[in-house]
């Protein structure tokens, strides 16, 4: 397996919309050498981001405001968007202005929306603080906000300026938060990476974690440079996710429910049904009973199903699914929305 340390730096090329991810160690104190902070900067994070993390970034700034949201997926609604933009307006902002967001997937989307439709955009910069959030949502520029129990119906591609990935931060991330956000590296190793998905099964996740990030990174990254906007290659992201946002509709944790699954721990459920190998499936069940992620959750199938149904990739009765049929590779099937009955182990 290649060397990854967190002093490396990979490069999202698109062209007029190339950025840098930046994966280094203590990076977040010394964001101004990364990026131009010389102007008015909204900081946006959540109350369960540790508060010294966003005053790391505002105190390197000219003139910066934190704004702070709740934390948890009910922040991702047009309510709270609505007062981040009043905040952001209270303060002055122009359009050659900055967002930063400091914080976990939630605030990424959220704080990036408010970024991409502000004034018809400005600026915005991406430091995750969570395994999901570095493996995952910080690249890529889909930001979006849910429409009640839908996820992410409302939203914008904006890319970052950059993206700054500082593992320190991790230090402060409970643990089975830590491990829900793993579920996205084990996607990628599924999709294109068998080394990856070996080293979950053999290998030590807390002294891998650089690695797996980098990793997890550079398979998106390739797959984001192939397809910005997601009309081909860019669907496999998806893997997991039609089932899996459908469990979380019924069962994540949102607003004032607050016992139930998390979003890496619907989707690493959501990837099991569209795995066709039985082997396959058997040793990512074995990867998820070392990890400490579900193999398994009580649910009503009926109302996944009805959630999964208002999936914004259903169009016309039918719904691109995607399938691994063995270990780094994978297909897109377009099947009628009714299959999904099926997939779900419901009868007709």
């Amino acid at each position: 397996m290649s060397e990854a340390t967190f002093g490396s730096k990979l490069t999202m090329n698109l062209g007029p919309r190339s950025y840098d991810i930046t994966l280094r160690r203590g990076a977040l104190q010394n964001l101004y050498q990364l990026a131009d902070l010389n102007r008015r900067v909204a900081v946006v994070t959540d109350s369960g981001v540790p508060p010294v993390y966003a005053r790391q970034v505002a105190d390197q700034c000219r003139e910066a405001v934190i704004i702070t949201v709740p934390q948890g997926e009910g922040s991702k609604c047009l309510r709270t968007l609505e007062s981040v933009l009043q905040q952001m307006l209270a303060f002055g902002m122009g359009r050659g202005d900055l967002v930063v967001a400091v914080g976990g997937g939630v605030v990424g989307d959220l704080a990036g929306f408010a970024a991409a439709v502000y004034m018809r955009g400005i600026d915005f910069i991406n430091c995750p603080t969570t395994t999901l959030s570095m493996i995952d949502s910080s690249i890529g520029g889909k930001t979006a906000v849910d429409l009640g129990d839908t996820k992410n119906v409302v939203g914008a591609f904006w890319q970052p300026r950059v993206v700054v990935v500082d593992a320190d931060t991790l230090s402060t991330l409970p643990r089975r938060h830590y491990i829900n956000g793993l579920a996205e590296a084990i996607k990628a190793g599924l999709l294109a990476d068998p080394e990856l998905f070996e080293l979950f099964e053999t290998g030590d996740v807390d002294a891998d974690i650089d690695q797996i990030i980098y990793r997890s990174l550079q398979f998106k990254k390739g797959i984001v440079e192939a397809d910005e906007t997601e009309h081909g290659a860019r669907r496999a992201l998806n893997f997991g996710h039609t089932i899996g946002h459908g469990i979380e509709a019924v069962k994540g944790i949102k607003g004032r429910r607050k016992v139930g699954l998390y979003h890496g721990e619907c989707v690493a459920l959501g990837m099991l049904p569209m795995i066709e190998s039985n082997s396959l499936r058997r040793r990512t069940r074995a990867v998820y009973r070392r990890l400490g992620l579900p193999v398994r959750a009580g649910f009503d199938k009926e109302k996944v199903y009805a959630e999964m149904l208002h999936d914004k990739k259903a169009q016309g009765g039918r719904i691109t699914v995607i399938k691994v049929p063995g270990l780094g590779c994978w297909r897109a099937d377009t099947i009628p929305v009714e299959s999904l009955r099926s997939l779900l182990g419901l009868e007709g």
